[in-house]
């Protein structure tokens, strides 16, 4: 998904077209909404999640804004002298790893997770941090850049696994920084 300011009914549309089943999504920060949303496009029509053991697929994500979206909502409840109540719902949003947390959950993920923050959108950083997560436990990754701040949407998940005789899928493509640079635009 190129960057762009998405329309307010973007989140509730997507939920609906991936059938995602998830109640808990509507309470979430848009960060988390757009993890999901893309995670779940990434996911939707193949066995990735069957083929892959729970507890040997990694969750490796990259924004450039953080949380930072979130933490303004937060902010202004604390900066409210006269109506001061921050919220708890939103606090826990204020970290930008909690959008790993809400894929795992979603997906009944208990591997390796990583969540970075970087000025761009940096191909290879994203498959060196997927690779250091690879061993012999984690054969799999669920990899990307989220990013969401002030309406902007900007996201790009993609699957990553190592290939073995086991595998008879002609859709794979070898992971490299071009062939994600030309993925991401």
């Amino acid at each position: 998904m190129p960057k762009q300011d998405i329309p307010s009914y973007f989140f509730a549309d997507a939920y609906k077209h991936f059938e995602m089943n998830y109640p808990k999504f509507h309470k979430m920060d848009n960060l988390s909404k757009l993890g999901l949303i893309a995670t779940d496009a990434a996911i939707k029509g193949n066995d990735f999640l069957q083929r892959n053991k729970p507890e040997a697929t990694a969750v490796v994500m990259v924004n450039k804004a953080s949380s930072l979206d979130t933490d303004r909502i937060h902010q202004q409840s604390i900066n409210d002298k006269n109506n001061y109540l921050p919220s708890p719902a939103t606090f826990v949003y204020t970290l930008p790893n909690i959008v790993i947390g809400e894929i795992a959950i979603k997906h009944k993920l208990t591997g390796e997770n990583l969540f970075l923050v970087c000025n761009e959108f940096d191909a290879q950083l994203l498959i060196d941090q997927a690779q250091i997560t690879f061993s012999q436990e984690t054969r799999a990754a669920i990899c990307g850049w989220v990013d969401y701040d002030n309406g902007n949407a900007d996201a790009l998940i993609y699957l990553v696994e190592i290939a073995d005789d086991s595998i008879k899928n002609t859709n794979f493509i070898p992971l490299n920084a071009t062939t994600l640079n030309q993925l991401y635009k």
